[in-house]
Formats: C-alpha cells, sequence, structure tokens
C-alpha cells in the first residue's frame, strides 16, 4: 500500500483547507495527478500526487483543514508485502547515519542518534522529518508530535527556554547543522530547531540578533526577542512580519443583545490579508500624494487601438497602460522599486521591473504579479494581465504568480470614487492607486474646456521616499498619461 500526505507548501505554510477532492476511491492514481484543490493563506492550489495505484481510500472530506504531512489518502500500488515493510525497509536505507544528522535536527524529533540509525519498522515520519530539518527545510506535523514534545498553538507566544520543555537539553551544535542551513540558503545563522521555534511563535528570524559566535542565533536569543517584543522594547510590527494570528484588540461587545447576528470564520485568504496589511499600515509611514492626469487625448488612442489588443488575447484597459507608463517612471525613479531591510540598515534595489495589479476576487484581493514589464509592449501586457485576472478569479494563481513584487496598482476606476489612499503592499515602497475618470472644465486660456480628468493617489514609504521624490515621480506619470510619446523619449 501506498499513502499520499499533504507535502511542503511553501515558506511559512503550514496548513490549509480542503475545497475539493479530485479522486474517487477505485480510481486509478497517476504520479503528479492533481487529488485535491487546496486553499492556504496565500492562494488556492491543486495538490499533486507523488504515489501512483489505485486509490483504497481517502482520509480528508472538503472543508477539512489539513497539515503539512497529514494522510490525505492509500493507494494499492499492487507491490508486494503490502509495501508497508517495503517502504519503511526504503527509509531505513535512506536514514542519514549519525555523522550526516545534525545533533540539533535528531534532539528535535525526540529521537536520540542510535534510535535516528535503527528506525522501526513501519515508522518512517520522524526519521524524514529528521533528514528534512538537517537540510533547512519545514517540520511536518510528525516530528512535531513526537515523543516528549509539546504541543503548541500557532501563533501563541510561550516559554522556550530549554527548562520549559520535557525534551533533553539540546546537544552543541555540530559543523552539519551549519552546512544544512546553507544548502537552505538561508541568511540568518540558525540552527534548524531555532528557526521551528521562531516559526512556530511568528518570529521573523532574520530580525533576531545572534548572540554565538559569527552572530549565530540559539534558542534563547529567540527567547529574549520574544520578551523584548511584549515588553514594547522591540517593534511589535518586527515580530508579526512573518504573519502570526491578528493581534489581540479590545473585546467586543454583545450584539446580540440588539438583534440576532451571524458569526462566520475568517477563511485562509481573507485571514493572511488581514495580517499583511494590519503589518504594512504598523510598519510602513504612509504619506499619499494625489495628483490628476489629463487623459483626454489617450482615451480617444485606447478606443482606437482597442480592437488590435482584443485580437492579441486582451483589453486595452487603463490599468494596462498604465504598467508601462510605471515602468517607465520606475526607471527614472529606481527608489520606487527598492525594499528597505531594517535589521541591516539597507535598502535593496531592484533591477528587474516586477509590477502588482491589485485583483478584486470573490475570495478576497489578491495581487498577481507582472514580470519584466519593461521589456514587453503594452498589447502583451493586456493578454497577460487579462490570464492572471482570469486566473485570479477562478482561484488558479500559484504562488509565484504572486510573489517578487517590486511596486504594485490598486486601479478602482471601474468602481467608482475620486481618490483613495492605498495601503503600500510591504515589502515594496510604494503603490499607485487609479480612481475613476471624469469630465472637468479646464480652463484653457481662453475659455474652459471639457477634459477627461484621471484621479491618481501615490501612497510611499517615507523612510525611503522623500515627498518630492514622490511628487517628481507622481507629476512624471501624469505627463506620460498626458502624452505617451514621453516614453518614446
Amino acid at each position: 500500500m501506498g499513502e499520499f500526505k499533504i507535502p511542503e507548501l511553501g515558506e511559512n505554510i503550514t496548513s490549509g483547507d480542503v475545497v475539493r477532492i479530485l479522486v474517487n476511491p477505485g480510481d486509478k492514481l497517476e504520479k503528479d495527478q492533481p487529488v485535491l484543490e487546496l486553499e492556504t493563506d496565500k492562494a488556492t492550489i491543486e495538490v499533486p500526487s507523488d504515489v501512483a495505484g489505485t486509490v483504497t481510500n481517502i482520509s480528508v472530506k472538503p472543508g477539512d483543514k489539513v497539515k503539512v504531512g497529514q494522510l490525505v489518502l492509500t493507494v494499492d500500488d499492487g507491490r508486494a508485502g503490502g509495501g508497508a515493510e517495503a517502504k519503511a525497509e526504503g527509509r531505513q536505507e535512506r536514514a542519514p547515519t549519525p555523522k550526516q544528522q545534525p545533533a540539533a535536527a535528531a534532539e528535535e524529533g525526540g529521537l536520540s542518534q542510535n534510535a535516528t540509525s535503527e528506525p522501526r519498522r513501519g515508522e518512517g515520519g520522524a526519521e524524514r522529518a529528521a533528514e528534512d530539518r538537517g537540510h533547512g527545510q519545514a517540520d511536518p506535523p510528525e516530528a512535531q508530535r513526537a515523543e516528549g514534545a509539546p504541543r503548541q498553538k500557532r501563533g501563541e507566544v510561550v516559554d522556550i527556554s530549554r527548562g520549559s520543555r520535557s525534551q533533553p537539553a539540546p546537544a552543541p551544535q555540530q559543523p552539519a547543522a551549519a552546512a544544512g542551513d546553507q544548502a537552505g540558503a538561508v541568511t540568518a545563522p540558525a540552527a534548524p530547531s531555532v528557526r521551528r521555534m521562531a516559526r512556530e511563535l511568528g518570529v521573523d528570524i532574520q530580525n533576531v540578533r545572534g548572540s554565538g559566535d559569527g552572530g549565530r542565533i540559539s534558542l534563547e536569543d529567540v527567547q529574549e526577542y520574544v520578551k523584548s517584543v511584549m515588553s514594547g522594547a522591540a517593534s511589535v510590527s518586527s515580530a508579526v512580519a512573518g504573519g502570526p494570528a491578528l493581534a489581540p484588540g479590545l473585546p467586543l461587545p454583545d450584539f446580540s443583545k440588539w438583534g440576532e447576528v451571524e458569526r462566520k470564520p475568517m477563511s485562509n485568504i481573507r485571514r493572511k490579508t488581514a495580517e499583511h496589511l494590519s503589518h504594512a499600515w504598523s510598519a510602513i509611514p504612509h504619506v499619499t500624494q494625489h495628483d490628476k492626469a489629463d487623459i483626454t487625448e489617450l482615451e480617444a488612442l485606447r478606443k482606437q487601438y482597442s480592437p488590435q489588443a482584443e485580437k492579441a488575447g486582451g483589453k486595452l484597459t487603463m490599468t494596462a497602460i498604465a504598467l508601462k507608463l510605471l515602468a517607465g517612471a520606475i526607471q527614472r525613479f529606481p527608489q520606487f522599486n527598492a525594499s528597505i531591510d531594517q535589521a541591516r540598515n539597507e535598502i535593496v534595489y531592484k533591477k528587474s521591473i516586477h509590477i502588482g495589479v491589485a485583483a478584486d476576487t470573490d475570495r478576497g484581493l489578491l495581487v498577481p504579479v507582472i514580470r519584466d514589464v519593461d521589456r514587453k509592449g503594452i498589447f502583451v501586457l493586456s493578454a497577460e494581465l487579462a490570464q492572471l485576472s482570469e486566473k485570479a478569479r477562478a482561484g488558479k494563481l500559484s504562488l509565484e504568480e504572486m510573489s517578487g513584487g517590486g511596486m504594485s496598482i490598486s486601479n478602482l476606476g471601474g468602481i467608482g470614487g475620486t481618490s483613495f489612499t492605498p495601503i503600500v503592499n510591504w515589502p515594496e515602497v510604494a503603490i499607485l492607486g487609479i480612481s475613476r475618470g471624469a469630465y472637468e472644465p479646464k480652463w484653457d486660456g481662453h475659455a474652459f474646456q471639457p477634459r477627461m480628468m484621471l484621479p491618481l493617489s501615490l501612497s510611499y514609504d517615507h523612510r525611503v521616499i522623500d515627498g518630492a521624490d514622490a511628487a517628481r515621480f507622481l507629476r512624471w506619470v501624469c505627463e506620460a498619461f498626458e502624452e505617451p510619446f514621453v516614453l518614446v523619449l
């Protein structure tokens, strides 16, 4: 028999909600065939199978919340001897020897090195977890529930000193653990056990100052950081950068005293949006600059060339045009395509121009990213924007398609409004908001003329961008809307 369990879903993603099961008992299952749709806190994704055979049992159902490592289904793979023993033997052969496995990783799973070198038949989860942790990967639930390890709720801040845990004290770090960190390409020097504890506490490991050799971070360093945050000595917004549960506020009154109420749990995407925007609003000193662009001539050109855009598979919307104009502005003002690294007192300037576009969906706000905007024509951009917007509405966006943006656009003009203050999409430093265009009387020196004016709102991180630069940036964008030939020049 073969088993399919929830695999690693991405960085900092440990669970999701089952939206749909794509197979039934008795179906023939192939490797890499989608098994279920899973809604994580970032997107709805299809999870492919890593086993093949006839489906014999399905252990989850739509609506269930599942974690990484949880059993989804079993298959009859046709292997003699039941397959379980063969799998256990295979894991035993692949299990690292005591010399290969970091001491911290072996202890973290609740296993001694002797136990690791001789796994019991039929129990391979802990060994695989220890092996994964040795390479800097996330820990599956089997490792978190190892013998003697207390269960901890996600986002709960607890005493993480060694005396508060039932596990033995960590052994001295071996060089293999450092090698595992390098293999995981993680900047902060810390053992896998320390990274796991930081994730469980919702701490961004990059913000913790290490006291060991070469700045290596220990469990005590994470504990002291949490204590400093709780006492107000450190920024709370830095502590929630990794996206823990929403900070508790004042208790709500009992609204049922005044009428009927209904409570619904937040969806994963809605909860993640709330966490992300709360962090962005509290961590970034926002300033919003407003201006208007005269798009009378541009609107006529947009209508004239719309049929060509439709032939290319898209629509020549104002958002598609704004993408191209914004890429030109970023080339002129590179500080708008940056991120601030507060822990290192550095500003990261990005050479590639990738722009996110906020999409309104029934699942919540999603921001797909258009790559290399400066290298593409408007017709190509309009087609790509249409494709990603459709994927967003269908819940088919991948995590990669929503990552790596340098700046964002939020266009509410299709709904209405004269202006608004968009929230910067951290870790970016700027976002352009577009409201509904309308005809306004403009004085031409002799008389008032009706002109189509487009309201623009630029929110920016004042730590990186000065007000004068923001005003120049937005004026450049307005002039590009008014005279697109500026891009050619």
